[in-house]
Protein backbone atom coordinates (compact mmCIF):
# COMPACT_ATOMS: atom_id res chain seq x y z
CA UNK A 1 0.00 0.00 0.00
CA UNK A 2 2.64 2.25 1.04
CA UNK A 3 5.05 1.94 -2.32
CA UNK A 4 1.66 2.50 -4.04
CA UNK A 5 0.92 5.22 -2.60
CA UNK A 6 4.84 6.64 -3.20
CA UNK A 7 4.53 5.85 -6.45
CA UNK A 8 0.85 7.64 -7.30
CA UNK A 9 2.61 10.95 -5.76
CA UNK A 10 5.56 10.32 -8.48
CA UNK A 11 3.70 9.91 -11.05
CA UNK A 12 1.06 13.31 -10.02
CA UNK A 13 4.69 14.87 -9.43
CA UNK A 14 5.47 14.25 -13.03
CA UNK A 15 2.37 14.99 -14.38
CA UNK A 16 3.02 18.48 -12.75
CA UNK A 17 6.10 19.07 -14.56
CA UNK A 18 4.70 18.23 -17.88
CA UNK A 19 1.99 20.44 -17.11
CA UNK A 20 4.42 23.22 -16.16
CA UNK A 21 6.62 22.02 -19.22
CA UNK A 22 3.67 22.97 -21.81
CA UNK A 23 2.09 26.09 -20.15
CA UNK A 24 6.03 27.45 -20.44
CA UNK A 25 6.20 26.44 -23.90
CA UNK A 26 2.33 28.35 -24.27
CA UNK A 27 3.93 31.09 -22.81
CA UNK A 28 7.30 31.39 -24.78
CA UNK A 29 8.16 34.21 -26.81
CA UNK A 30 6.40 33.96 -30.28
CA UNK A 31 4.86 36.70 -32.76
CA UNK A 32 2.20 38.41 -31.21
CA UNK A 33 -0.22 38.19 -33.90
CA UNK A 34 -1.57 41.45 -33.35
CA UNK A 35 1.60 43.44 -33.33
CA UNK A 36 4.40 41.22 -34.09
CA UNK A 37 5.62 43.05 -31.19
CA UNK A 38 7.60 40.92 -28.01
CA UNK A 39 8.90 38.41 -30.68
CA UNK A 40 11.76 36.72 -29.27
CA UNK A 41 14.79 36.97 -31.34
CA UNK A 42 17.98 35.52 -29.51
CA UNK A 43 18.56 33.34 -26.63
CA UNK A 44 18.39 34.90 -22.89
CA UNK A 45 21.50 35.64 -21.73
CA UNK A 46 22.66 36.79 -17.81
CA UNK A 47 25.60 38.81 -17.01
CA UNK A 48 26.30 40.27 -13.25
CA UNK A 49 23.29 38.37 -11.76
CA UNK A 50 21.11 40.36 -14.49
CA UNK A 51 19.03 38.50 -17.14
CA UNK A 52 18.36 39.60 -20.54
CA UNK A 53 15.64 38.88 -23.36
CA UNK A 54 16.22 39.52 -26.53
CA UNK A 55 13.42 41.18 -28.20
CA UNK A 56 12.25 43.23 -30.98
CA UNK A 57 10.95 46.89 -29.85
CA UNK A 58 9.50 48.58 -32.36
CA UNK A 59 9.15 52.04 -31.88
CA UNK A 60 12.14 52.16 -29.54
CA UNK A 61 13.29 55.94 -29.03
CA UNK A 62 15.48 55.87 -25.86
CA UNK A 63 17.89 58.75 -23.43
CA UNK A 64 20.56 57.48 -21.74
CA UNK A 65 24.39 57.19 -21.52
CA UNK A 66 26.57 56.11 -24.39
CA UNK A 67 30.01 54.41 -23.74
CA UNK A 68 32.44 53.49 -26.47
CA UNK A 69 35.19 50.45 -26.98
CA UNK A 70 37.41 50.01 -29.26
CA UNK A 71 41.38 48.05 -29.19
CA UNK A 72 40.88 46.41 -26.52
CA UNK A 73 38.06 44.27 -28.35
CA UNK A 74 39.31 44.51 -31.77
CA UNK A 75 40.03 41.68 -34.21
CA UNK A 76 37.30 39.63 -31.51
CA UNK A 77 34.52 37.80 -31.56
CA UNK A 78 31.27 39.54 -30.91
CA UNK A 79 28.12 37.98 -29.72
CA UNK A 80 26.69 38.16 -33.36
CA UNK A 81 29.15 36.15 -34.60
CA UNK A 82 31.54 38.82 -36.43
CA UNK A 83 34.80 39.97 -36.38
CA UNK A 84 34.74 43.65 -33.99
CA UNK A 85 35.82 46.25 -36.04
CA UNK A 86 36.71 49.60 -33.84
CA UNK A 87 37.01 51.35 -37.18
CA UNK A 88 33.30 50.41 -37.97
CA UNK A 89 29.79 51.84 -37.96
CA UNK A 90 28.75 49.38 -34.93
CA UNK A 91 27.15 49.10 -31.46
CA UNK A 92 26.04 46.88 -28.58
CA UNK A 93 22.96 47.20 -27.14
CA UNK A 94 21.80 44.39 -23.81
CA UNK A 95 18.59 43.59 -26.07
CA UNK A 96 17.82 44.71 -29.36
CA UNK A 97 18.43 42.14 -32.38
CA UNK A 98 21.24 41.85 -34.16
CA UNK A 99 20.96 43.87 -37.50
CA UNK A 100 18.51 46.52 -36.02
CA UNK A 101 20.15 50.11 -37.02
CA UNK A 102 19.97 52.57 -34.83
CA UNK A 103 20.57 56.60 -34.95
CA UNK A 104 22.37 57.69 -32.06
CA UNK A 105 22.21 61.41 -31.58
CA UNK A 106 24.67 63.08 -29.02
CA UNK A 107 22.54 64.99 -27.44
CA UNK A 108 25.24 67.59 -26.06
CA UNK A 109 26.41 68.60 -30.10
CA UNK A 110 23.80 67.35 -31.91
CA UNK A 111 25.76 65.29 -33.47
CA UNK A 112 24.45 61.62 -35.13
CA UNK A 113 25.34 58.08 -36.55
CA UNK A 114 23.31 55.44 -37.86
CA UNK A 115 24.84 52.53 -36.42
CA UNK A 116 24.59 48.75 -36.58
CA UNK A 117 23.66 46.36 -33.50
CA UNK A 118 26.07 43.42 -33.69
CA UNK A 119 26.83 42.46 -30.14
CA UNK A 120 25.53 42.75 -26.26
CA UNK A 121 26.39 45.43 -23.64
CA UNK A 122 26.81 47.86 -22.32
CA UNK A 123 27.10 46.13 -18.94
CA UNK A 124 27.70 49.26 -16.81
CA UNK A 125 24.47 50.77 -14.84
CA UNK A 126 22.70 53.61 -16.42
CA UNK A 127 24.48 53.07 -19.66
CA UNK A 128 22.19 51.98 -22.60
CA UNK A 129 24.63 51.42 -25.53
CA UNK A 130 27.97 51.03 -26.96
CA UNK A 131 29.43 52.08 -29.85
CA UNK A 132 32.76 51.69 -31.46
CA UNK A 133 35.60 53.92 -31.55
CA UNK A 134 34.49 55.33 -35.08
CA UNK A 135 31.35 55.80 -33.66
CA UNK A 136 32.63 57.66 -31.02
CA UNK A 137 34.67 59.90 -33.02
CA UNK A 138 31.98 60.58 -35.19
CA UNK A 139 29.44 61.41 -32.51
CA UNK A 140 32.17 63.91 -31.24
CA UNK A 141 32.75 62.18 -27.35
CA UNK A 142 35.62 59.94 -27.91
CA UNK A 143 37.40 61.72 -25.58
CA UNK A 144 34.82 62.16 -22.86
CA UNK A 145 34.28 58.16 -22.76
CA UNK A 146 30.59 58.87 -22.73
CA UNK A 147 27.76 61.40 -23.48
CA UNK A 148 24.03 61.65 -23.43
CA UNK A 149 22.60 60.23 -26.36
CA UNK A 150 19.21 59.65 -27.87
CA UNK A 151 19.05 55.92 -29.28
CA UNK A 152 15.84 55.41 -32.00
CA UNK A 153 15.61 52.33 -34.58
CA UNK A 154 15.38 53.38 -37.76
CA UNK A 155 15.62 50.32 -39.20
CA UNK A 156 14.38 46.80 -37.63
CA UNK A 157 16.75 43.69 -37.53
CA UNK A 158 16.73 42.14 -41.45
CA UNK A 159 13.92 38.65 -41.01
Amino acid sequence: MIESTRLLDRQIKMLGMVAAVFLLAACSSGPDTSTGANRQVGQPYSVNGATYVPREAPGYDTIGIASWYGKRYHGRRTASGEIFDMNSGTAAHRTLPFGTRVQVTNLENGRSAVLKINDRGPFVRRRIIDVSRRAAQELGFVHQGTARVRVRIVQPAPG
